[in-house]
């Protein structure tokens, strides 16, 4: 299994996690909903689906349903990304330090992502 390989099964298994706290724990994320989010629980369990089969389509054979599921998941963590700003702003969910910190990672998370599912190259 080739390094890129491992990588996207790490985010595959990452967002998967993620998506289904999302779904079966969808209270755990109300204190981290701007409250500029119409239908902020709907919109927690939307994204947690999005997150689960994001991760889903990443595990699979063919490198067009992967492309796919990549793109799905960029355009899932630009969108949260405003969410994210908010909480670090209010000092929501942890530290600032953190918070602010986390910020230019989901850039990362987005490179990994397209690297990972040969939509963009190293």
């Amino acid at each position: 299994m080739r390094p890129v390989d491992i990588g996207r099964w790490v985010l595959a298994l990452g967002f998967v996690g993620a998506g289904g706290l999302h779904v079966v724990a969808p209270a755990m994320y109300d204190p981290a909903m701007p409250p500029w989010v119409p239908l902020p629980r709907a919109m927690i369990l939307i994204s947690g689906v999005a997150e689960v089969a994001g991760g889903v389509g990443l595990m699979q054979r063919s490198p067009r349903l992967r492309r796919w599921a990549g793109w799905g998941l960029v355009a899932l963590l630009v969108a949260v990304y405003p969410a994210n700003v908010w909480m670090a702003l209010a000092e929501i969910g942890g530290p600032a330090w953190l918070l602010w910190g986390r910020l230019p990672l989901q850039g990362a998370l987005i490179a990994a992502v397209l690297v990972a599912t040969g939509t963009r190259r190293t």
